[in-house]
């Protein structure tokens, strides 16, 4: 592992709990170690284990486990870490001060920073494991399969808050409320449609009847002393035929 602070690259959380996330301080195989600020001001290590081990059920098993036996033994109980690194790591004097912890899908440790001394990093461990484990070490060694995967575990995100809710009298209310504006639609459009039904426009009036007298008739009879003509024959038709003019003074005398 590096002991040099190095600048975050992407995919690093920005914020793990309530410590913000510096810089880089060491990356091993079983997780990464951040440099953090607490809410406090202090400077605190952070380490997350790697996307990987944080699959493998039974590496976070070992990292969560470990940390809670190192908060027992502060409290004056030997802890499982204690007994696990017995003979095979450099045991310090003091179990590190963890502030602050996460055993979920992404768990991560929080402790105080010190330089000269062991932090966040010593509960990454008993993550890796050599051996079989039978009593002593005995056995081929093996790697697990996500010994090389460097990305750190992120947290998933916060869900969504619910939306918000109306208690069931405002729901009640805002019913109500919204009934009587239907109803008093419904009854202005009634009324405009009754109101363009009753309303016609007053039948056009007949123009004035004009009488006008007609003289009476005229019957067309002859002068008097004035013969009546009498009608001449056809020249087509048969009977006697009339005197011609030029004829009345002409004839043989009787």
């Amino acid at each position: 592992m590096s002991d040099v602070a190095t600048p975050l690259q992407y995919g690093d959380p920005p914020q793990l709990g309530p410590f913000v996330v510096q810089a880089r301080l060491r990356v091993g195989p079983a997780g990464l170690v951040y440099l953090g600020l607490a809410p406090d001001g202090r400077a605190v290590s952070v380490a997350v284990l790697t996307r990987g081990a944080a699959l493998d059920p039974a590496a976070r098993d070992r990292f969560v486990t470990g940390v809670r036996d190192a908060v027992a033994s502060r409290s004056g109980v030997r802890g499982w870490m204690a007994r696990a690194t017995r003979g095979r790591t450099a045991v310090a004097d003091t179990v590190p001060q963890v502030l602050a912890m996460d055993g979920g899908s992404a768990p991560w440790v929080a402790t105080p920073y010190e330089p000269d001394r062991a932090g966040a990093e010593r509960f990454l461990e008993p993550v890796l494991v050599s051996g079989t484990l039978i009593g002593e070490q005995h056995g081929p060694d093996f790697a697990p399969h996500w010994v090389g995967d460097r990305s750190p575990a992120l947290p998933a995100p916060p869900k969504d808050a619910p939306p918000p809710t109306e208690t069931r009298r405002a729901v009640i209310a805002a019913g109500v409320v919204l009934t009587l504006l239907l109803v008093l639609l419904a009854v202005t459009v009634w009324l405009l449609l009754r109101k363009e039904d009753d309303f016609r426009p007053p039948p056009r009036p007949l123009p004035p009847t004009v009488f006008v007298p007609t003289p009476p008739p005229i019957p067309a009879t002859p002068d008097p002393g004035r013969p009546t003509p009498s009608p001449s024959p056809s020249r087509s038709g048969t009977g006697t035929p009339g005197p011609e003019q030029g004829d009345e003074n002409e004839g043989e005398p009787i």
